[in-house]
């Protein structure tokens, strides 16, 4: 039979006989004289100074993004550097943007539950955290792109005698479908993994306050045999509906562009190019939050080492891939012929006589030769190296957006058509608005929920300490297969 034991490492470091003492948000968990973990104290959220700066930075932004919306909506999507022949600049750039960031939370959520990796169990709460406030900035931009945003529920097929349907054979189209779907399960199941969290709030809950509101948000969860047998299911259900939509949303979203005519865009490497860019931009920002989350609320025990070690080689070989994307880039424009493919490479990478040579070269540094010392194991290890990549990494993918975007716009077939794109000062407004909101609403996860799974780091260490030979005692939740008879004696009950 195969070695199913835990590496207690992947809990609580390499001194496996040291009591863990370990905080997960205020949820202290410990060892108790039976050897096994219990919730101590309920959340009570962090006032202090680090949280203060952060959340103060973040509601500062927002406030900055507000003030933008108004602009926005009052003078119309002109006041944005739109232009003809670039329709698309940066609200397309950091839409794309931000749905890549999203992909690293799906990634961890369900394809590694579905792969039985027990490492997820530290990072996979507040990485789906971020998949659903990352998409929340991105839905921004596509529905203020359109000028009416009070009627994007045409881009619906929603039932009217006028039969005015949307084009559903535009991928734009397809966006809509795609990220709201993706919204919706992502939310669905970033919810059923907090239930039992939620009970253990209402549990230790010390004002009635809390205790209504946590009570309300578990849903009567009392943790029997059939509570889990039924969690367990729409787990992996979700999990199920989740692991495609890794792939598609990213693909779907590629489609803008591979499906035009513009040079540069239409080629076929797009979607899994965009696939690889979008889990390599996700890992990348699940590093850039979890290293100083990790370092302000002690959770040295719980985020190891090696969940570092595992982020950083999944990175390293998904920008590989985006790498190998850059290269087919020059490669297809050569080797196909086509003057207007060529002349668009040159206007991307000529040193001297391209306008936009400068975010090209940038894009080459921050995405393809930083990343290259993730190979080192020894740099692997050291946070702040890995803090310095990640950083690299996300300004490097926002750069990959904006050459293929709005440069590629400026050269089209016609040499009337050709323009020139520059950003205004509402643009940059929007972009750090949207930042201050990602960073507004993270923080208020942090305030009110555990940043780890509780039920989760409980259930390890009770697998740990049987692996170890300790006394066996119940299991933090039954597996299905082990309560699915005692569920349906429940049911008829």
């Amino acid at each position: 039979m195969a070695d199913t034991r835990i590496d207690p490492d992947l809990l609580i470091g390499e001194h496996t006989n040291r009591s863990l003492d370990a905080t997960i948000g205020d949820i202290v968990l410990d060892q108790s004289t039976h050897n096994y973990p219990q919730v101590k104290t309920p959340v009570k959220g962090f006032f202090t100074s680090p949280w203060q700066i952060m959340f103060g930075v973040g509601f500062l932004l927002l406030n900055v993004l507000l003030l933008s919306l108004t602009m926005l909506i009052w003078n119309g999507i002109g006041v944005w550097g739109n232009n003809q022949p670039v329709g698309w600049g940066f609200d397309i750039v950091n839409f794309v943007w931000w749905i890549g960031i999203g992909h690293a939370g799906t990634l961890i959520s369900a394809v590694l539950l579905l792969l039985r990796q027990k490492w997820r169990n530290s990072i996979n709460r507040f990485a789906e955290a971020m998949t659903i406030f990352a998409v929340m900035c991105a839905g921004l931009y596509p529905l203020l792109h359109t000028g009416r945003p009070w009627v994007a529920y045409w881009l619906f097929p929603y039932p009217n005698w006028l039969a005015m349907w949307p084009q559903f054979r535009s991928p734009l189209v397809w966006d809509v479908f795609a990220v709201s779907t993706y919204m919706t399960v992502s939310i669905l199941f970033w919810y059923v993994g907090l239930v039992p969290d939620f009970a253990t709030l209402r549990d230790r809950a010390k004002s009635r306050t809390a205790q209504v509101i946590y009570g309300g948000l578990s849903m009567g969860w009392r943790g029997s045999a059939k509570h889990w047998h039924r969690y367990e299911h729409a787990s992996l259900i979700l999990a199920g509906l989740s692991t495609p939509l890794v792939l598609s949303v990213h693909t779907i979203v590629s489609y803008d562009f591979a499906m035009g005519i513009v040079p540069g865009w239409n080629v076929t490497v797009f979607p899994p190019y965009f696939v690889a860019g979008a889990v390599f931009a996700g890992f990348a920002m699940v590093i850039t939050f979890a290293i100083p989350l990790r370092k302000w609320y002690k959770l040295e025990n719980l985020i190891t080492m090696k969940h570092f070690d595992w982020m950083a080689k999944v990175m390293l070989a998904t920008g590989l891939i985006v790498f190998y994307g850059y290269c087919l880039e020059v490669f297809y424009a050569y080797y196909s012929g086509v003057p207007f493919e060529t002349a668009l490479l040159h206007n991307r990478i000529a040193l001297t006589e391209a306008p936009y040579s400068w975010a090209f070269w940038l894009l080459i540094i921050f995405n393809g030769i930083i990343p290259q010392v993730l190979w080192s194991p020894k740099l692997r290890g050291n946070l702040t190296v890995l803090m310095l990549v990640s950083t690299s990494i996300s300004i490097g993918m926002w750069f990959e957006r904006y050459v293929i975007i709005p440069i590629s716009l400026t050269r089209d077939y016609v040499p009337g058509a050709f323009g020139f794109y520059s950003p205004t000062l509402w643009d940059f407004g929007f972009f750090l608005g949207t930042i201050g909101l990602f960073i507004f609403l993270m923080f208020l996860f942090v305030r009110f929920l555990p940043l780890i799974n509780i039920f989760e780091m409980k259930e390890l260490l009770h697998q740990m300490h049987d692996s170890n030979g300790h006394t066996n005692g119940h299991a933090a939740h039954a597996t299905a297969s082990a309560t699915s008879a005692h569920a349906d004696e429940e049911e008829k009950n």
